[in-house]
């Protein structure tokens, strides 16, 4: 079993795109996913500086295009390239596109939408978050909660971020829990938390107007893990999950449960791959970062490069 995965915001490199644009038809569909979400999508995932990528309403609409543009070259056509999918945080949105949720389109134009309000929540007050690397998890929890801090990303048994106000985090630095370490995240405000009330609210308003259908496929979502074949739960749960936390530990837990045995992490990746690496022994793991990543992640999925079964 095959778990078709996106990351989220922060997995964004330089230039990044630039050898996706080398196959034919993707410079076009960046085109068309570029007027949806409103922004160049050619020019910040080939030129744009690390610094530009980094805002919240550039990076979030490039990260879906990418895993878009990825996920499609991999599927060349078929319409189950997985047994299962899901995507931390923003790549939840790619999801949506590759498992037949949302039209590309509409997914692009959620994400510009979401990177948007998320962008101006973050903006409202000064807030920021931290990994929390090792340690015992509840006297991290603990830790956290003591700060007045929420634990807005459970990475894995080993890492949780932290988010909250930015004096609170400095706080949490000097106070450290056991044989943690404490390391500050470049990012604009406190994701996933009550403080981006505002953004779903705004996108609850937003995502009644879009056409939903059922994936194609389980989709393993960020809340709890929970395993959702249905088109409006799993949006539904997404837009909830702006200003709830995510937690990945909770999906790895799931795809082990399901019998995963193979994962591959669609562009730009290596964030979830790794993660996997030390949660999920045993486990294939193929990271696409460019077209010639493709063929391992065919034979991952006993495919050959015209989508036929090997």
């Amino acid at each position: 079993m095959i778990v078709l995965v996106s990351p989220g915001q922060g997995a964004q490199k330089p230039g990044f795109l630039s050898p996706w644009l080398e196959l034919p038809g993707v410079a076009e569909r960046l085109a068309e996913l570029s007027d949806a979400a409103g922004t160049d999508l050619v020019e910040h995932g080939t030129r744009s500086d690390a610094e530009t990528i980094r805002d919240t309403a550039i990076a979030q609409p490039l990260l879906v295009a990418a895993g878009i543009v990825a996920g499609e070259a991999l599927a060349d056509g078929r319409s189950d390239v997985a047994d299962v999918m899901a995507g931390h945080s923003v790549g939840e949105v790619t999801t949506t596109a590759l498992a037949g949720v949302l039209s590309p389109v509409d997914a692009m134009r959620l994400v510009a939408v979401r990177a948007t309000a998320m962008a101006k929540a973050a903006a409202a007050e000064p807030t920021s978050m931290a990994a929390v690397v090792g340690g015992d998890r509840a006297e991290v929890l603990a830790a956290i909660a003591r700060h007045g801090l929420a634990p807005a990303n459970i990475n894995s048994a080993g890492q949780v971020v932290a988010a909250g106000a930015a004096d609170a985090i400095a706080a949490l630095r000097e106070d450290a829990p056991a044989k943690a370490r404490v390391i500050p995240l470049q990012v604009a405000g406190a994701f996933h938390t009550s403080y981006m009330d505002p953004a779903r609210r705004t996108l609850e308003e937003f995502a009644p107007g879009l056409d939903v259908a059922d994936p194609t496929v389980p989709l393993v979502s960020n809340a709890g893990g929970r395993v959702v074949t249905s088109g409006k739960e799993y949006l539904d749960l997404l837009v909830a999950q702006v200003s709830s936390p995510v937690d990945w530990a909770a999906c790895m837990a799931t795809f082990a449960d399901r019998g995963v045995t193979g994962m591959i992490e669609l562009a730009p990746a290596g964030t979830l791959t790794g993660l996997a690496k030390r949660e999920m022994a045993g486990i294939e793991l193929v990271s696409v970062n460019t077209p010639a990543d493709l063929e391992a992640a065919r034979a991952l999925l006993g495919t050959t490069a015209d989508g036929q079964e090997n």
